[in-house]
């Protein structure tokens, strides 16, 4: 069946794009389209043409898979000049999400019309390029730079609503009736002597000041800071505004083909293959099928449990939550109300869909309550005693085939299961903070975790709204295993010198959000520490003691104030210089590099012998967990990808050269081994 067909409709020519699941220009489209468009050329009784697709979405864009290969003709560039040069005009009729090429398809027609759910909008920056098909060019021309530069340098679609308010809509129609009304509206302009052609517009763009985009530079330069494919996005459509249309497509062209062959965009497009990539397991039969989840329960109401709890109440499930204490109960519920209407107040949510998501929530004191529950999360304290007592009183309440899950973010789910008589039905699911809002879940498999049990967890992990990754059973996981062997270091090298602020700004200007310190402040000191059993064993036990627990006691490695700001401490400076003297360790000066090295060439080691262990499946797996879970810039790949991008040797060698100073690093025999072949992680 072709994936572009023609349909006369009298004197309008109604072409629909059928290339499922996202309607992705590919080369057979783009060849398709070119057919349809020199028919419509070629046929002097076509007096208008109707642009329109069958599916959810109008589409996705360009085919990603292709990007990096040999330019194939026609290019969607040529495609859309080849659209906006018909002497006839062109109504495009978006029946949904129009992205990428799909928006600067529309932007090539002369008029659009869109359906009240759709979305349009230029997301090529969160794959480190820019619109290359005269997206930076014609967009601006269309809408103005004021309301264009938000949209393609941030890559965030606008609704329809606000697609028509600024003038890239021209008209919004009930959905049953698109096809109808994109043929009336075409009659309606068939007879009009000019139509409006993007890329010859200036109405919009003359007398720009030139300051809006120094303004846009510094508005955003926290945000901006260390990207190319932002920067070059707010470039070419600064020179939309100084150069003829055909002098600006050429600058784009020159921005785009730059960009899509740098490091950036190549470990941005990896990153969006690795996560596709990740639901896939391996060993799992083809025709395995998820158990039906209707009812979910929770156990604990607190930060963890509330905010596992609101993704599947906001997925639409029943959820039964599940508390030892009315107060707390209480208060977890409140604080899910509250997060909610937070939400709402941000025009993410209606009121009504507020209510709806916390009427589906039955608040409890009983455990017997999760009787019927098809799933049972606990998320109750890490501690092994407890969740054994958790998981072995669920065995006998639960009925047979339900699904019960740890969110244990460390410990041994295996043991756990045994404490069960079905271990089969039993996983991790390691949700992070704050789990309504992280993307990432580590799903981990045990040694007798079902195929069915372990489908199941996928496709709700899809279903919620996750990026899931499976994990085997260690201490940590993948995740947090990696995060031990960086806070290791990071712990070490304050004993030999270095000081929290210069450890976390060698992070900081690597592209993570936050430090080690910083992270360890905001979560609190406190957490795990006995004040009944405090022997100052570590400086952090020694700040606690000190009352310096965090930020929330406005003092940690750092000095907080009011608004939280955090400045290099010297109490806290001269607790660690203390202890290191104590300690019998010798301070010296430590350059950035070291401390770089020392912090990313563990974790990188730590991910090769997660694969040699076959905790994690592939390579991508690690980069999805650290991109989504833990703040590593994705601009970078993941960790994974970061060591293949410097070379596996030269990791290595840096591992060796540090190995006096890290006794407890044992070196990857396949890192060793990728690193003398030329290999790499991600093939």
């Amino acid at each position: 069946m072709s994936k572009v067909t023609t349909q006369r409709e009298g004197n309008v020519l109604v072409v629909t794009l059928d290339n499922p699941p996202v309607n992705a220009f590919s080369t057979e489209v783009r060849n398709a389209m070119a057919d349809a468009v020199g028919e419509v050329a070629a046929d002097d009784t076509v007096e208008a043409v109707v642009i329109r697709a069958e599916g959810r979405m109008f589409s996705g864009g360009a085919d990603i898979t292709e990007f990096g290969s040999a330019p194939v003709h026609p290019t969607l560039p040529e495609l859309i000049d080849a659209i906006e040069d018909l002497d006839k005009p062109v109504v495009i009729a978006l029946n949904g999400t129009a992205l990428g090429g799909g928006c600067e398809i529309a932007l090539g027609c002369n008029y659009r019309i869109a359906v009240p759910g759709a979305k349009i909008g230029l997301p090529e920056v969160k794959i480190g390029i820019l619109p290359g098909a005269g997206g930076t060019q014609r967009l601006p021309r269309v809408v103005g730079v004021e309301e264009a530069l938000p949209i393609i340098v941030t890559g965030n679609p606008v609704s329809a609503q606000k697609a028509e308010e600024i003038g890239l809509v021209d008209r919004i129609v009930a959905p049953e009736a698109l096809r109808e009304e994109a043929i009336a509206f075409a009659r309606e302009v068939a007879g009009r002597a000019e139509h409006p052609v993007s890329s010859r517009r200036t109405d919009r763009i003359e007398g720009s000041d030139p300051a809006v985009f120094d303004q846009f530079r510094a508005r955003h330069a926290r945000r901006l800071q260390g990207l190319d494919a932002p920067a070059k996005c707010i470039e070419a459509v600064e020179l939309a505004t100084r150069l003829p249309y055909d002098e600006g497509i050429a600058k784009e062209r020159e921005f785009f083909m730059e960009l899509v062959n740098g490091d950036q965009s190549k470990a941005l497009r990896h990153v969006f293959f690795a996560e596709r990539q990740a639901g896939k397991i391996d060993g799992l039969p083809k025709d395995v099928q998820p158990l039906p989840v209707r009812k979910v329960g929770i156990i604990g109401a607190g930060t963890m449990g509330g905010g596992i709890a609101m993704n599947f109440l906001t997925a639409g499930y029943d959820v039964v939550m599940v508390e030892r204490q009315q107060d707390a109960l209480d208060r977890g519920t409140a604080i899910m109300r509250k997060n909610y209407e937070a939400t709402a107040r941000k025009g993410r949510m209606t009121g009504e869909q507020v209510e709806a998501a916390m009427g589906r929530l039955t608040p409890v004191l009983d455990m017997q309550a999760l009787a019927d529950c098809d799933l049972v999360i606990e998320a109750v304290f890490e501690l092994m005693e407890i969740k054994k007592d958790v998981f072995g009183q669920l065995d006998t309440i639960c009925k047979p085939e339900a699904i019960l899950a740890s969110n244990t973010s460390y410990l041994d789910v295996n043991a756990i299961a045994a404490c069960t008589s079905r271990p089969e039905q039993v996983l991790g699911l390691h949700f992070f903070s704050p789990a309504n809002i992280m993307r990432l879940l580590e799903v981990v498999r045990g040694d007798k975790t079902s195929p069915q049990v372990l489908a199941t967890a996928m496709d709700l992990a899809r279903k919620i709204g996750k990026v899931a990754v499976v994990s085997g059973v260690c201490h940590g996981f993948i995740g947090n295993r990696m995060l031990g062997a960086r806070q290791d270091q990071a712990n070490a090298l304050l004993m030999e010198g270095a000081l929290p602020a210069q450890v976390d700004q060698v992070l900081l200007d690597f592209g993570f959000p936050m430090g080690p310190f910083q992270m360890a402040d905001l979560a609190g000191l406190d957490i795990g520490w006995d004040p009944d059993k405090t022997s100052s064993s570590t400086v952090r036990e020694v700040l606690c003691e000190q009352g310096r627990r965090g930020q929330k006691t406005g003092g940690g490695f750092y000095d907080y104030g009011e608004d939280r700001q955090r400045t290099p401490s010297e109490a806290a400076n001269a607790v660690i210089r203390d202890f290191a003297a104590r300690s019998g360790n010798e301070q010296r000066d430590i350059t950035d590099d070291e401390i770089r090295e020392r912090l990313l060439y563990p974790m990188v080691n730590e991910g090769a012998l997660i694969l040699e262990e076959g905790i994690a499946q592939r390579a991508g797996d690690i980069d999805t967990v650290w991109v989504n879970g833990y703040g590593w810039p994705p601009h970078t790949g993941g960790p994974m990808f970061w060591a293949d991008t410097i070379g596996l040797d030269k990791v290595l060698a840096g591992l060796e050269r540090h190995a006096e100073r890290m006794p407890d690093v044992k070196i990857s025999q396949l890192l060793r081994d990728k690193a003398a072949s030329g290999g790499r992680f991600n093939g």
